[in-house]
């Protein structure tokens, strides 16, 4: 076997485009037997936007969907929602449960992640934990094509993270308490903030009221006093 020594820099070409490295090498594999490689399909094509994609660049990645994190006591979560075209986020919805310090986190994370890419993203401290951890999380749907858009012609527009919150623009939260002592208590649901609810014969839960306190807010803006607002929004329903 005659073994010849590399006296170039290292080069390989591709399908698209050639690289060069100033690579250190070690004696042994300086020493070897330059062997070329054989089969090089590229990275398996993933759905973007009804589109099948090649992702090799992150200006290659597009696509909106979300990831849940969470805090290292574990005392809070984060659902962070990326709308992201051409590698870059062009729109961010925060959404936290847990301290108040995740929503002043919420603030600066809106702030901070539009316009970097979703490496930049990845790499950035976002003050929380539960906010780092979601952009982890997010960071491997969308880079193996799961989204919300991977079917989707075109993708889907700026504007869309804001749809999930509804027409009041609020985050659905439900909020329920429990004791063994006295049973459940209703709190908060879709709907709106429970103000009460209604038991059969055997005190067990048949329904609830609540109001909206996005409508609420609406009526109040709209010159109604809030005893009005209460009024007008009170509502029920049956489990």
């Amino acid at each position: 076997m005659v073994l010849k020594q590399s006296q170039t820099p290292y080069k390989r070409k591709t399908d698209v485009f050639e690289r060069s490295f100033n690579m250190i090498y070690s004696h042994e594999v300086e020493m070897m037997c330059p062997v070329a490689q054989g089969a090089n399909h590229g990275p398996a094509p993933i759905p973007e936007e009804a589109k099948w994609v090649k992702a090799k660049e992150i200006k290659d990645i597009s696509g909106l969907t979300h990831g849940v994190g969470w805090c290292a006591p574990q005392q809070g979560a984060c659902k962070l929602t990326l709308n992201v075209k051409d590698g870059i986020i062009q729109e961010a919805l925060v959404e936290t449960i847990g301290c108040s310090g995740m929503t002043h986190s919420a603030a600066m994370a809106s702030e901070i992640l539009p316009g970097k890419t979703i490496l930049e993203a990845l790499n950035t401290d976002l003050v929380c934990d539960a906010i780092n951890t979601a952009m982890r999380e997010l960071f491997l749907q969308i880079v193996y094509g799961r989204t919300q858009s991977a079917f989707s012609e075109e993708g889907l527009p700026i504007g869309a993270g804001l749809e999930d919150l509804g027409k009041g623009l609020r985050s659905q939260v439900g909020t329920m308490y429990g004791t063994l002592a006295k049973g459940p208590r209703y709190l908060e649901m879709a709907e709106g903030y429970v103000t009460g609810i209604a038991l059969d014969d055997h005190d067990e839960i048949i329904g609830y009221q609540f109001v909206s306190l996005g409508k609420f807010t609406d009526f109040v803006k709209a010159g109604d006093t809030p005893n009005e607002a209460w009024e007008k929004l009170k509502d029920s329903t049956d489990v």
